[in-house]
């Protein structure tokens, strides 16, 4: 299992852009203990989140609530959703490469 830490600061800024996209407002310090931790998905880029630093194992996806989209270096088209899980907490920054090979770089200018 992948240890659990801060965002690095180009993840800290998806997952901002997102919220700032979001059609729910979140907390003023959504971000203050915001803890992630990489999932298994074949190098894509996506994380599991963790609000208040509090680890949940069995946390469920509820909703998708953002998304991003952009052409990775090698042109092949991304999809990043932000999503909740069941009780309206942030849950997951989804990386979707459509082709499933793994990300080279998030974007640099958001």
């Amino acid at each position: 299992m992948e240890s659990i830490g801060k965002p690095s600061r180009q993840e800290l800024n998806l997952i901002k852009l997102l919220v700032h996209k979001a059609a729910r407002i979140l907390p003023l310090n959504w971000e203050t203990d915001l803890k992630v931790r990489s999932m298994q998905d074949g190098g894509m880029g996506s994380l599991l989140l963790f609000p208040n630093g509090i680890f949940v194992e069995d946390r469920k996806f509820g909703e998708r609530i953002s998304e991003y989209q952009f052409r990775d270096v090698d042109g092949v088209d991304v999809i990043i959703s932000l999503n909740y899980d069941t009780k309206g907490e942030l849950f997951e920054l989804d990386v979707w490469k459509t082709d499933l090979s793994p990300l080279s770089h998030l974007p640099g200018k958001l």
